[in-house]
């Protein structure tokens, strides 16, 4: 299996090559040459797999340059029922992602059972195994730059805590995430992890680690890498959960299902696409955003609008406050034909922070195939949903799974299971619980008072030579 960058000016690369790295020296994203098949016969194997063995199966097909021996070893590492030990409604800890049955068709899958309860442990956990195992198979070290919204810091940082030949600079909004976030990220006290709290919006963090990632001699020099979801390796991980969700919710491989998936990044939601282009019988991909509806708004008009920090508002489902989806490059590749002319030439105007428009062009005609459908959700409509799923089914939901359920209710068909993928627990988002429900959501043992641990963390204004500076000189 080879990788192309959508931009079409890079040559291609096997997938050690790209594991380290985040965009591609011509600063497009990495995608396979072409998306593996999966037949009937594939999908009647793997459904009685435990989740292991599964993800083996589907990651396999994605990665051919490590020994399928080392890659089961290193899977099976990951994918325990003590990494992913703080499941709850009742659900399988071994299952890994449990389905919660809300009504008959309708479910939520708790993705957020692992060490930061949120569903970036899901490809965080194996990231940092295979980080590790690469960089000791060349004898390399690498330093990772990164920014996060909420979850994909800390989940980063627990992943790769304590990993020999590792580093972490993680870049955070100021007082932007909730209390819980930047505890479970600032109370970290391992030498290899730095956390930076930028001044301004997470896209200012976003944009800081893309003019890094685009500064090829930099890069090179002091061996950046990439845990942000523009990292392949973090994609092809999360497909393996659409086919667990898949299993769990049919009885048949006869049978279509729908997923919703709450979105900001875009790299949730496409796992999700790749694992439909493969074969996967999901007939709907539903899109939820929170107020910052960049890409509801595109999937509506056919727009793509990013949007500036001042107008990026900050939330209640905070690891969506994004206006600038890294991700969704990937999917527009797919939706031209996989032209590179064409994504260059779009991506010309958004690096620019201008909107392109496709509502006109052929491609447009397109979309149905890919099955996408969207709808956003707002401060008031999470707390009405929160209310609902916890008066009606007994649930608590985080903010951002409540704009998720929000829109699957209203995009249900009669007779098709729709999965709404969880995306937190409810303890990371304390405040917004107190207002909906009045109480106090749980939260697992091991993580009660992190808020009251000493902080480590440095403010600096968004500025790409002063971080710069700030990383080469603690490497």
């Amino acid at each position: 299996m080879r990788y192309i960058s959508t931009r079409g000016q890079s040559a291609p690369q096997s997938f050690c090559d790209i594991l380290l790295g985040g965009l591609a020296p011509d600063g497009g994203l990495y995608l396979p040459e072409s998306y593996p098949q999966v037949s009937r016969a594939d999908l009647d194997a793997w459904r009685k797999l435990s989740y292991a063995d599964l993800a083996y199966e589907i990651l396999a097909k994605f990665i051919t340059d490590i020994p399928p021996a080392d890659l089961k070893a290193l899977v099976a590492k990951t994918y325990t029922a003590d990494v992913y030990r703080h499941a709850r409604n009742g659900g399988d800890a071994t299952q890994i992602t449990p389905l919660t049955k809300l009504e008959d068709g309708l479910y939520t899958q708790e993705l957020s059972n692992g060490p930061t309860l949120a569903f970036k442990d899901m490809a965080m956990q194996l990231l940092g195994n295979l980080f590790e195992y690469v960089l000791d198979k060349r004898g390399e070290s690498i330093n990772i730059l990164g920014a996060t919204s909420g979850d994909t810091g800390s989940a980063a940082e627990y992943a790769m805590r304590g990993k020999h030949n590792v580093k972490v600079f993680m870049l955070s909004p100021d007082g932007k995430m909730s209390a819980f976030q930047r505890a479970q990220m600032y109370s970290l006290t391992d030498a290899n992890i730095f956390n930076i709290a930028v001044r301004g919006m997470f896209d200012d963090a976003q944009d800081i680690v893309k003019a890094v990632s685009n500064d090829a001699t930099f890069k090179k020099q002091n061996k950046i890498g990439a845990v942000n979801s523009i990292n392949w390796a973090r994609v092809a991980a999360q497909i393996v959960y659409y086919f667990q969700g898949y299993f769990l919710a049919t009885q048949s491989n006869d049978e279509q299902v729908a997923f919703t998936v709450p979105s900001g990044n875009f790299g949730n939601i496409c796992a999700g696409h790749i694992a439909r282009m493969m074969g996967l019988p999901i007939k709907h991909l539903v899109l939820a955003t929170n107020e910052n509806d960049v890409l509801d708004e595109f999937f509506r008009t056919g727009v793509y609008r990013p949007r500036t920090s001042v107008e990026t508002s900050v939330t209640s489902s905070p690891s969506m406050d994004i206006s600038k989806a890294s991700n969704f490059e990937r999917f527009v590749f797919d939706l031209v034909g996989r032209d590179p002319v064409v994504i260059r030439e779009l991506w010309s105007k958004v690096d620019k922070g201008e909107a392109f428009d496709l509502s006109t062009t052929v491609y447009w005609k397109n979309k149905p195939k890919f099955g996408f459908i969207s709808g956003r959700s707002t401060h008031i409509d999470r707390i009405n949903t929160i209310r609902f799923a916890q008066g009606r089914y007994n649930v608590m939901l985080d903010t951002h799974t409540a704009d998720g359920l929000k829109v699957a209710l209203e995009n249900r068909q009669p007779g098709l299971p729709m999965i709404v993928l969880e995306t937190a627990q409810p303890a990371k988002f304390e405040e917004t619980i107190r207002e909906a429900l009045g109480t106090e959501p749980v939260r697992p043992a091991d993580l009660m008072g992190i808020e009251n641990l000493p902080q480590h963390v440095v403010v600096m204004d968004p500025d790409v030579n002063a971080i710069k500076q700030f990383v080469v000189e603690r490497i």
